[in-house]
């Protein structure tokens, strides 16, 4: 049922010009399941040539002819939902309910992107002299270099594949080792969509050797990651040293305000649900949690609660509610954590231990009063970790929200419109959602500010890097 994955260059699924392969383990048993093709230079130089042919003709095709090829690829992988899940299931452990969620989401991301390309509008700017034209186009930047994480294998890449398509720039996407079976089955449909050849490239293998070729390379024009910052940080400057242009999606550890005036009851289920979504292996999964004081014990009994009755198990049982971890390393990280965290005087609430002696399962675990000496308090967690600490004062709240670097995503809940609109404004993320779960929709922004990165994958906003804006001046003869 899961399938090797080849690469895909120039328009055609291929071997490694080596034959060199990597195993696909699933990370429920850690028995491999499948082989994934190694790229090396050879095949770079291939997927380059392949990328630079295939702009040169994807530039040319209409920005209405685009929406069309388009918008068939997001209907074909509606159709093969159960296919793509069931791969992302096998190898990177979610939910099958959440790898279909996943799947359909990227297929309306795909459409927002499809028409949102035909609206990259110029603009004509008033002459100051008789018979002068003064117009700013939108052209293509180029072919493009994209980098996709194993945690939502679809999500990310069909974020810049869709951006990418959608402005007439073509692709080479690098997408995650551990998890390429769905990215591929996300390239398959746009390939039978109508996609010229040499338009989307898929490659996989060694992330530092295919950034440190592709990204100074003369025929790659943007670079786009998601990822951890400081591999992030490393990727910005190589781009900067050759005048590249990115767009970094990168880690964040993302506060939970909760007022006294909130509904505790809405704001604890919600916010369990969330933290645990993917095992907590998303970017903007809450993580540390400020609950005013008056509210504070009632809070922590209702979240605690919330989350002792999340079934953990293999991904496939529809009754799951959490599954494994997508890797060893996650697994090792959250038992530092918990013993860190214990260290630094944290109650552990419930969890805190891995689960069994195959696959990478761990319990949901909640740890209260932690002091912001511990690693879980400053490093993202990444995983199902939710520490719970109580404040006194807004000003207080939102000091510890803006202590660390990261600015990608927070949440609150309050009942009060001033609280609301105050925290809103004073709260350094590229992202806040207030009194509901709001983030990742296909029109909406999704990026962060400090750390954590910039530039947006969603709205209006994400097409813009993939743009240039050329002006045009004119005189009549």
């Amino acid at each position: 049922m899961y399938p090797n994955t080849l690469l895909y260059i120039d328009g055609h699924w291929c071997p490694a010009a080596s034959g060199r392969t990597l195993p696909v383990v699933n990370p429920a048993n850690h028995q491999q399941i499948g082989t994934v093709a190694y790229a090396e230079k050879a095949d770079l130089d291939r997927a380059l040539e392949a990328a630079d042919k295939g702009f040169k003709a994807w530039r040319k095709v209409s920005a209405f002819d685009r929406c069309k090829i388009m918008r068939k690829a997001a209907d074909l992988f509606r159709e093969r939902v159960e296919t793509v899940a069931t791969c992302m299931t096998f190898e990177q452990g979610k939910p099958i309910v959440e790898a279909r969620m996943e799947t359909m989401a990227g297929a309306d991301i795909i459409d927002w992107f499809a028409e949102e390309g035909r609206r990259a509008y110029g603009r004509v700017i008033p002459a100051r002299t008789e018979g002068v034209y003064q117009l700013v186009v939108k052209e293509p930047v180029g072919p493009v270099a994209a980098f996709t994480p194993w945690n939502f294998p679809i999500n990310q890449a069909v974020r810049k594949l869709s951006a990418a398509l959608a402005t007439g720039c073509s692709v080479i996407l690098k997408a995650p080792e551990e998890t390429p079976a769905s990215p591929a089955e996300l390239v398959r449909c746009f390939a039978d969509a109508g996609v010229p050849a040499g338009v989307i490239n898929l490659i996989y293998g060694s992330p530092a050797e295919i950034s440190g070729y592709l990204i100074p390379h003369p025929v790659i024009r943007k670079i786009t990651f998601t990822g951890s910052t400081p591999v992030g940080k490393q990727l910005a400057a190589m781009a900067g040293a050759h005048m590249k242009r990115v767009t970094m999606e990168l880690g964040g550890h993302a506060p939970v305000i909760v007022f006294d005036d909130a509904d505790v009851d809405a704001a604890a289920k919600a916010m369990a649900f969330a933290k645990f979504r993917n095992a907590g292996q998303v970017c903007v999964s809450p993580t540390r949690f400020l609950v005013q004081e008056g509210v504070y014990n009632r809070f922590v009994e209702q979240f605690v609660t919330h989350t002792k009755t999340l079934k953990v198990g293999d991904g496939f049982d529809p009754d799951t509610r959490m599954a494994t971890l997508a890797n060893p390393r996650r697994q090792a990280a959250m038992v530092a954590n918990v013993e860190d965290a214990k260290k630094h005087g944290g109650t552990l609430r419930t969890g805190g231990y891995p689960i069994g002696e195959k696959g990478n399962f761990f319990e949901p675990t909640v740890v209260t009063e932690l002091s912001n000496t511990a690693m879980a308090m400053n490093t993202e967690p990444f995983g199902p970790l939710a520490i719970i600490n109580p404040f006194k004062t807004f000003d207080d709240a939102v000091q510890e929200a803006n202590r660390l670097p990261y600015g990608l995503a927070a949440y609150a809940w309050t009942k009060s419109a001033k609280t609301a609109n105050a925290i809103g404004a004073q709260i350094e993320t590229g992202m806040v959602t207030i009194n509901h779960l709001g983030f990742a929709l296909p029109e909406v922004p999704f990026g962060g500010v400090k750390d954590s990165g910039y530039g947006s994958e969603g709205g209006a906003d994400a097409t813009e890097p993939y743009l240039v804006a050329k002006f045009v001046t004119q005189a009549g003869l």
